[in-house]
Order: structure tokens, then sequence, then C-alpha cells
């Protein structure tokens, strides 16, 4: 599996079909802010890589730290749902799972499989087809189509007591995809679909999220980043927010040269780009991360995640607050803009 960052390649010519289509808006702005909000979204969690031990050592962490975020919950990960075929360790995962908003870190739908599309009469995930990540950038599937299929997984989530906030999508480098993706292509810049923004809009609306307002993370970029409307319907919207960090703890292929907690935060609280973004007055400095490379168990990115952590509780701890993406959006939303930034305790 590829992830979608590698899985894309070149941005360049979507940012710019972003800049065109959709009202981005600047980051910079005059008047110093209070305090600039720290966040970020750990991709590929499941309980197959390590025990469920493990997420619950994170959780607590991120509770024990004051550290918000949010990480994927993809109930078919291994082929078939958790919720309702599972082990012990899954079981005490979807435990783990359903706790882990009350310390501080939110799920969000990196969609069912991570894989090829599930089958939900069957309770199976499909064994060929391109897969989910691609799948929402199909122009020929209907909004009701996405509908169904989003809200089949909302469902399959409640059943374990597990609300969603957002999206991330799993890219893929599998035969059947980078054929579909090079014809995709030829007709523009990969982007998701309208339809399938109207879908999660019109969930928002049914209150099927735990937010009224859906943070989704397409592209990251350390330079052109910023927060992009989607769609939205009064209280309801759907946004498009940019991490303007990278993985630098381990990523998906958990390998040590991937490690450098001084990309953040250096140990003096100098540089890195945490104080980068602080410096140039942006509104967050949100990363994004992998469950291979960031696990306690296993993860070789586990202990710079503490150091880096440590080091913004020193350095910076009346410069930053962290908040949960979908906080976030929601409060953009509502302010219509970053000023709400400006108040921030």
């Amino acid at each position: 599996m590829i992830p979608r960052r590698e899985f894309l390649g070149s941005l360049s010519a979507a940012l710019a079909f972003f800049a065109i289509q959709s009202a981005a808006v600047s980051c910079k702005q005059e008047k110093k802010r209070s305090k600039m909000i720290l966040s970020f979204y750990l991709d590929d969690t499941n309980p197959q890589i390590v025990s469920s031990g493990a997420f619950r050592q994170f959780t607590d962490y991120c509770s024990a730290n004051g550290i918000k975020g949010e990480s994927s919950f993809i109930p078919g990960y291994n082929g078939k749902s958790i919720i309702s075929d599972h082990d012990q360790n899954q079981a005490d995962y979807l435990e783990y799972v359903k706790e882990a908003w009350s310390k501080g870190i939110d799920s969000h739908m990196e969609i069912m499989t991570h894989n090829t599309l599930f089958d939900f009469e069957t309770g199976t995930r499909n064994e060929s087809g391109i897969h989910e990540g691609l799948w929402l950038h199909e122009p020929s599937v209907t909004t009701q189509e996405y509908l169904r299929y989003f809200r089949n997984i909302i469902n399959e989530a409640e059943k374990a007591g597990v609300k969603y906030t957002g999206l991330t999508w799993p890219g893929c480098g599998c035969e059947a995809c980078t054929k579909r993706y090079a014809e995709l292509k030829e007709s523009g810049p990969l982007k998701i679909t309208q339809s399938a923004f109207e879908a999660l809009l019109t969930l928002a609306r049914e209150e099927k999220f735990r937010n009224r307002v859906l943070p989704i993370f397409y592209e990251a970029s350390e330079t052109e980043y910023g927060i992009h409307k989607r769609i939205a319907d009064g209280r309801y919207g759907v946004y498009d927010l940019m991490p303007n960090a990278m993985d630098h703890f381990g990523i998906w292929e958990n390998s040590p040269s991937r490690v450098n907690p001084d990309y953040y935060i250096t140990e003096d609280g100098k540089s890195g780009i945490i104080v980068k973004h602080l410096e140039n007055n942006a509104p967050y400095c949100m990363w994004y991360m992998h469950w291979q490379g960031l696990n306690p168990e296993k993860g070789v990115g586990w202990e710079a995640f503490k150091t880096v952590s440590q080091r913004i509780d020193k350095h910076l701890s009346d410069k930053v607050i962290w908040m949960r993406p979908g906080d976030i959006v929601t409060a953009y939303h509502d302010a219509g803009g970053w000023d709400f930034t400006n108040k921030l305790k």
C-alpha cells in the first residue's frame, strides 16, 4: 500500500486547481495572535500491527499531557468488520477507541477497509476493483452511492459506540488503481468529487458525525497551506484543513531514518517547523503521522513524539494551544475566518 502523498506524486497542478476552484483563506494576518493552534491526525491506526494496549498507551499519554488530535478508525482493515467479528485484542481495541474522545483524540474515517470497497451485505471486503481512496475521486459515483457507503460505515462504528469526526483518504499503488489513476489524470488534477462532499454534508446535517462541521485532509504543504471550504449549509460544513508539517516519526515504513524530533522543535526551542510557523504568525501548525511509526509498542517514532511534546511544553506552553481538527474547523466556520485565534487562552 502506498500512502496518498506518494501516490499523488507532484501536487503542483492540484494545488493550482484548488487555488482557482475554492476560496482558500490566507494564513497571514498582521495582528499578532494570542496563541497558535497545534494538532495532528494519525493514519493507519488498527489493532493488527501491534496489540490494542499500544493504542491505549498512546491516548493515555495524550490525555496526561493535554495533547489533542485525531486518529483513524478502520473497522474493516483486515477484510471483515472487527465490530461484527472480533477476537479479544480487537474487542479491547474497540473499547479504547470509544474512550479516546474523552482523552483528547477524535476518530476519523479512513474509509471502511483502507483497501478495496466493503460489501456490507456479505460482511467482507471485495477481492477486486479499485481501492476506497481512489473511489472517492470517481466522477461517475453519485451522491447517493457515497451517502449509502458513508452511512454504512458510520452505522457500523456506532455499534461499538464510536462517533466519527471527518475523513482522510488512503492512497494505493496496486495495478487497478495505478491504471485508473492515469486515466483520471488525463482529465485534470486528481480531486475528491463534489458528490462525496455533498454526501458528507448531508450526514453532517443529519448529525451522524460528532461535529456539525467536518475536517477532511487531502494534501499537505509547509508553505502553501490553508483551509478550503468544500461545501457548507448554514451551521454545517466540510473543510479541507491542510497540514503544514510532515511526518518525521518514522512514517508508514517505521524507519529510523525517518525520525527527527528537531524537525518539529529543537532542544533549545529556537527552531523547527513549529517555531517557524509561530514566528510567521500562522494560525496553526498541524502534522500527520502513521501508526506504523508512531505506536508505542514497535514504532521507532514513539520516543521522538514524547520528546517533541516535552520540548513544546518546556519552550512554548504560553504560545500554543492544542485543539482537535474538528474543533478547529468548527470554530473557523462559526467565526467566518481565523479571527477566533486572537482570543484563544
